[in-house]
């Protein structure tokens, strides 16, 4: 897991036993009531409403676990909107952008 300013990363492994959208609602949860204790600066914290989420493959997981820990440096050349979209792209995911965006 790795976050900069305007998202995060999480590589996870998903129990057939749990859905996806009850694991994300959690996380959010409980990240927005932890972030809230420590401090004024932030209050008004709060997640964007939808969320994005794609399988791995096993044969993957390194080089994305590689791409989550240097997020950061990544991120300085490529912005985060624009990478998904090409990412979306790349992997011919229709979208429409007002669904994207909070």
């Amino acid at each position: 897991m790795n976050s900069v300013d305007d998202h995060i990363d999480i590589l996870f492994v998903l129990s057939k036993n749990h859905a996806l959208k009850k694991v994300v609602e959690e996380v959010k949860k409980g990240s927005s009531k932890w972030i809230k204790t420590k401090g004024e600066a932030f209050a008004a914290f709060y997640w964007q409403a939808g969320y994005g989420a794609f399988s791995v493959s096993q044969s993957n997981v390194e080089m994305v676990e590689r791409y989550i820990e240097n997020q950061e440096d990544h991120h300085k050349t490529v912005g985060f909107q624009a990478e998904l979209r090409a990412f979306l792209r790349k992997h011919q995911i229709e979208f429409d952008e007002k669904f994207l965006w909070d």
